[in-house]
């Protein structure tokens, strides 16, 4: 029995002492690895490791048809948002002069005016 209670207390204190460890993080996150790094030493990070691969010469670079088939992907995948693709279309629309079916001429009349 007081084996037991002992294994209570020693899982007690580990608790308290992961508290005290973890005092100021939030759950989940760290301050610690390249996640928690800002922005800018990210990108200064990588570009020199992608130096480096090309300077190794193991660096991946892509042929036109590597590069066609990422392309088709990319857009079968933004296409599949519907909302997105008709912002995308009224953006469009919006500047192609007049915003709207049928006022193309009205638009050309008053730039030749």
């Amino acid at each position: 029995m007081s084996s037991n209670l002992e294994n209570q207390m020693d899982r007690g204190n580990q608790g308290e002492r992961e508290d005290r460890e973890n005092v100021g993080r939030t759950k989940g996150s760290s301050n610690r690895g390249f996640a928690s790094m800002d922005p800018e030493q990210q990108r200064l990070i990588a570009s020199k490791g992608g130096k480096a691969a090309h300077q190794l010469g193991v660096a991946h670079e892509f042929n036109s048809d590597e590069a066609r088939e990422a392309g088709r992907k990319g857009g079968e995948a933004v296409s599949r948002d519907r909302e997105h693709m008709a912002a995308i279309g009224r953006k469009g629309g919006e500047a192609s002069r007049g915003g709207g079916r049928g006022n193309t001429n009205k638009t050309r009349e008053s730039e030749q005016e």
